[in-house]
């Protein structure tokens, strides 16, 4: 039956990408994603962990915006030859069952620190995170920072840092970006056909287009992409997950403006790629980025070791583009966050 279930997703990822299949018997590494990890029940529902490898401090990856635990499929399974790496999946993305309402960064991140818990994984905690990700994981830092080793951010969002006119043209552009969310949703939940999303030579739906940064991902094999993408196209309960994510942005922006905790002395790492997501209509696009460089490292302060990195990457997808320098950062605050706990326990 397995080997029965493996050649069905070869033969969807054929069909709906075009995309060459492997042929030898090697399955894709990245096939860990295409299929759940470790459901973990928490709050009345189930969330989905990946947890990888072995050792002390654990990573734990969260995804950006429209995201789940493939974002990391780059990244994990380096992280994991050498220490224990997690990521998951949001409550209603992937396969994480949904969640209560509304989904605010807090939400977020107490589920993330109960599933951990009841999974049996205990701090000292690397949070890393992604895009819209970088929120969670500054909110699971402030609320647990005595499990906290190190911090590293992924181009991430630094919306409650920008100038106030930047935050006016963010807060605008949400409520079309729900309204998709909303108009795909009921297309799933009624199965009418999808909506198409955007314009070219090539439109795509919405299910296609609103992910990641499209589908189907270069980085992904066949058979990554035909699960996505299935995903993406019958789970109506993930739109709505996301249509609250959206809304509660503002909300999750006052809280982090509010809690500005200092990290101490424990390390922090900005990864800027100078290709962050600019909303339609920016006039000056170069002006743009300049902010997003300067408001990202204003991270800088909260802690006396600090760095703020430009990746070598031509999007915000800093762990598409230059895998190998979020692994080295990582590597690096590990490195660091293991030998400020062995100094500790002298």
């Amino acid at each position: 039956m397995k080997q029965l279930r493996t050649l069905t997703v070869l033969i969807v990822a054929t069909a709906i990408f075009g995309l060459p299949v492997a042929s030898g018997g090697s399955s894709p590494a990245d096939l860990l994603y295409a299929q759940p990890g470790q459901l973990v029940s928490v709050n009345g529902f189930r969330l989905n962990l990946y947890c990888t490898g072995s050792g002390s401090p654990t990573v734990v990856f969260d995804s950006g915006f429209l995201d789940w635990a493939p974002a990391w499929s780059t990244v994990q399974p380096q992280i994991a030859k050498w220490t224990r790496a997690c990521s998951f999946d949001r409550a209603g993305a992937g396969f994480s069952e949904p969640g209560p309402m509304p989904r605010t960064s807090v939400r977020i991140a107490k589920e993330l620190h109960a599933a951990l818990d009841r999974a049996g994984i205990t701090g000292p905690f690397i949070l890393v995170g992604h895009a819209f990700g970088g929120d969670n994981v500054r909110t699971f830092a402030d609320l647990h920072m005595g499990e906290v080793a190190g911090l590293v951010l992924v181009d991430a969002d630094a919306t409650d840092l920008e100038p106030k006119w930047m935050q006016e043209l963010d807060r605008r552009g949400r409520g079309e970006l729900v309204s998709q969310l909303r108009d795909c949703r009921s297309a799933i939940a009624e199965h009418k056909p999808l909506p198409v999303v955007g314009s070219g030579k090539s439109p795509k739906t919405c299910a296609q287009q609103l992910f990641f940064r499209g589908l189907p991902e270069a980085q992904w094999s066949p058979e990554l992409n035909a699960k996505v993408l299935e995903i993406a196209q019958t789970q109506f309960a993930m739109y709505d997950a996301y249509a609250s994510e959206m809304e509660q942005m503002t909300r999750d922006e006052a809280y982090l403006q509010q809690h500005r905790r200092s990290f101490g002395s424990r390390p922090i790492r900005v990864l800027t790629s100078g290709h962050h997501g600019v909303p339609a209509g920016v006039p000056d696009r170069v002006k743009y980025q300049h902010e997003i460089t300067q408001a990202q490292a204003r991270w800088l302060m909260l802690s006396s070791n600090s760095k703020q990195i430009f990746a070598h990457s031509n999007s915000e997808y800093i762990q598409f583009d230059d895998p190998e320098t979020v692994i080295d950062v990582i590597r690096e605050v590990h490195d660091q966050a293991s030998k400020r706990s062995a100094v500790r326990r002298e």
